[in-house]
């Protein structure tokens, strides 16, 4: 898939094609980076893993997690390294128990479906190492490529913390919301406040681009989408922009659907990430010419590959090929994903295959 003509930089354009793009400029071929680019899918990813034990141990680990953060860039034209860390990070500097149970996924104690806020210590210096790892990324990642940072949006996080762990409908943070809105209210206030904090370190220490991921967004109502995913997002935006004016905010809220373009307006990011369920179409038609849209391939077709996966980033590069676009996947990358799917996804993207 041969790019087309790039158009001039303007005057003072940067060289890092995803903070370009993030500044509402058109970049052919678009810049990309994957969802869960450091992680599973890649052997010197699980090797390190086997090495180091627990996953907490891992992401407390600078130096290891600085290597993993830096892993894909080492096999892949990628135009960004995420860092490796982990969303529950923030409920653990909050002051629940973090663990991770093998094959069943995080655990966090106490659930506040039953405990007091309060009864929680806070200890903020959990999150320390990971801007030491942000530190070691910046050392070492090369001049054209761009740190992303990134937290929970509230009400994902708060998911986790009423449940104690992930779930399919979230229906136990969603009766929480309803039965009890004030009580509610106080925990996505706690988490506002920590990862304004959090986020605000990870960009002191180097982070140049923030992600916000509301992973459980689509489960909720419109009113509650409103007072729960927007509302709370929009004030994080708003603290982060007078604290760090200028830092590139991307909202990955998933499952939002046609709540997308009042999520895009109302709380102020400068990108809204489009998972796979989203037709490209629909989305280059519903939002203002110059907002920049990241997405969305389905990660099953990066699975499989060939034509299939062929045609669905000529539908995607396509649809927006007139809008400053960040080519990524609709989700995380799997863990199944052949290596050499990647690599031809990229030659797709870059203009040599």
């Amino acid at each position: 898939m041969a790019p087309s003509p790039s158009k001039p930089k303007a005057a003072g354009a940067t060289d890092k094609p995803l903070l370009a793009v993030l500044k509402g400029e058109r970049r052919d071929p678009p810049p990309m980076w994957l969802m869960r680019q450091a992680g599973r899918y890649l052997p010197e990813y699980r090797q390190l893993r086997e090495h180091k034990g627990s996953f907490l141990d891992l992401v407390y680990d600078s130096d290891a997690a600085a290597e993993v953060t830096l892993q894909p860039l080492g096999r892949f034209d990628f135009d960004a390294a995420i860092l490796f860390s982990d969303i529950l990070i923030v409920p653990f500097a909050i002051g629940q128990n973090l663990s991770f149970v093998a094959g069943e996924g995080p655990r966090l104690t106490p659930q506040l479906l039953s405990a007091d806020l309060d009864s929680l210590t806070p200890t903020l210096t959990r999150l320390e190492p990971v801007y030491e790892t942000v530190r070691k990324v910046r050392q070492r990642l090369a001049p054209n490529k761009t740190l992303i940072g990134f937290a929970g949006a509230p009400w994902t996080v708060a998911t986790y913390m009423v449940a104690g762990q992930g779930s399919r409908d979230q229906s136990e943070t969603r009766r929480l919301a309803y039965a009890d809105s004030d009580r509610f209210a106080a925990i996505i206030a706690r988490i506002e406040d920590v990862t304004f904090a959090y986020l605000s370190g990870q960009i002191e220490a180097g982070a140049e681009i923030i992600q916000l991921f509301d992973s459980w967004a689509g489960s909720l109502a419109p009113a509650q989408f409103e007072r729960w995913v927007i509302e709370p997002t929009a004030r994080l935006v708003e603290r982060l922009r007078g604290e760090h004016p200028g830092i590139p905010i991307i909202g990955f809220p998933k499952g939002a659907g046609s709540k997308l373009r009042a999520y895009a307006d109302e709380t102020g990011v400068d990108c809204v990430g489009l998972d796979e369920t989203v037709d490209p179409l629909w989305a280059h038609r519903e939002f203002a010419a110059d907002f920049p849209v990241q997405g969305n391939l389905d990660p099953l077709a990066l699975i499989a590959g060939g034509e299939q996966m062929q045609d669905s980033v000529r539908r995607i590069v396509d649809a927006f090929r007139d809008r400053p676009h960040i080519f990524n996947l609709g989700h995380g990358i799997l863990p199944d994903t052949p290596i050499d799917n990647v690599e031809r996804l990229v030659a797709l993207l870059k203009g040599s295959a």
